[in-house]
C-alpha cells in the first residue's frame, strides 16, 4: 500500500539533512504499518561515504529486528537510489522501494546501471518511483541553488 505519509516522513529527513548541510535525502522503512526507521544523508557529519540516508535507515531496522533481512519491509527514500544503496537495498531483501525524484546522474534504479535489472542482482523490490516527486526535487534544486 502506498502512503505519502511515509514519504512525508522521508522529506522531514531530508530537510533536516538539509539543514546540518548535507545532500537533503531522507528514508524511512516500514514494515506492517509501523515504522522501523528513519534517517538522513549524515555523509559529512560523520566523514563516512557510505552514510547515505538509505543505507542508515536500513541500517537502523536490521538493528530493530536483529536481522540483516528486512524481509516484507518497505523503503521510502526521497531520491533515487544509488548504485551503493540498491545493493544494499536487495541485500537487505526490501520487498517494495517508493522514491521520489529521479537522479539522472547518480541513480541506479530507474537510470544508469538500472541495478535490479542486472542478472547478478539476488533480489529486486517492487519499485514505484515518482512519489512525491515535485517536493523531493524542489527540496534538491533549492539545497544546490543556495550552495551556488
Amino acid at each position: 500500500m502506498i502512503s505519502t505519509s511515509y514519504m512525508d516522513m522521508a522529506l522531514e529527513q531530508a530537510r533536516a539533512a538539509a539543514d546540518r548541510g548535507e545532500v537533503p535525502v531522507g528514508a524511512v522503512v516500514v514494515r506492517d504499518g509501523v515504522v522501523l526507521a528513519r534517517a538522513g544523508n549524515r555523509t559529512r557529519e560523520l566523514n563516512d561515504i557510505t552514510a547515505h540516508a538509505e543505507i542508515l535507515a536500513i541500517r537502523q531496522a536490521a538493528q530493530q529486528l536483529g536481522s540483516e533481512r528486512l524481509i516484507d519491509a518497505d523503503l521510502y527514500v526521497t531520491l533515487e537510489p544509488c548504485t551503493m544503496c540498491a545493493a544494499a537495498i536487495s541485500f537487505a531483501r526490501l520487498r517494495r522501494l517508493y522514491f521520489g525524484a529521479e537522479d539522472e546522474k547518480g541513480g541506479a534504479v530507474v537510470n544508469g546501471v538500472c541495478f535490479f535489472n542486472q542478472p547478478t542482482c539476488h533480489h529486486s523490490p517492487e519499485i514505484y518511483p515518482d512519489l512525491a516527486s515535485t517536493d523531493a526535487t524542489r527540496l534538491l534544486k533549492d539545497f544546490f541553488q543556495g550552495r551556488r
